[in-house]
């Protein structure tokens, strides 16, 4: 059965970008690993290079999973709400056009999780 609201529910959002001193939230998540049940999120500046994020951000969030190592970033493939995406990993993330709470998802051919049960 569906829910209806019975009155309009409007409010000004608390997590604007102007909230987080400069930064901006960006959801991160491995596509075929259920062992991260959720992407995580993290508070970058817009002029952080995608490539440090995946140097040197993404080892720490999702490094002690047995997969990780095995990950050929060159053929990773990318999503940016839900669609097909393709970072270039020396630009920032502004001009990779990633904006406030943008989610992004990368999914590692030949890699799903422990013994193929996507965990």
């Amino acid at each position: 059965m569906a829910a209806v609201a019975v009155s309009k529910y409007e409010f000004a959002p608390a997590d604007t970008q102007d909230k987080f001193h400069g930064a901006q939230l960006m959801y991160i998540g491995w596509e075929d690993h259920l062992l991260f049940c959720a992407p995580f999120a993290f508070p970058f500046p817009p002029t952080m290079r995608f490539g440090d994020i995946v140097s040197n951000v993404l080892p720490g969030a999702f490094g002690y999973h047995p997969e990780f190592s095995q990950i050929d970033w060159a053929k990773t493939e990318w999503l940016k709400s839900g669609k097909p995406f393709s970072p270039d990993f020396d630009k920032s993330l502004a001009e990779n056009g990633l904006k406030h709470k943008d989610a992004i998802r990368f999914r590692t051919p030949g890699l799903t999780g422990i013994k193929g049960s996507c965990s």
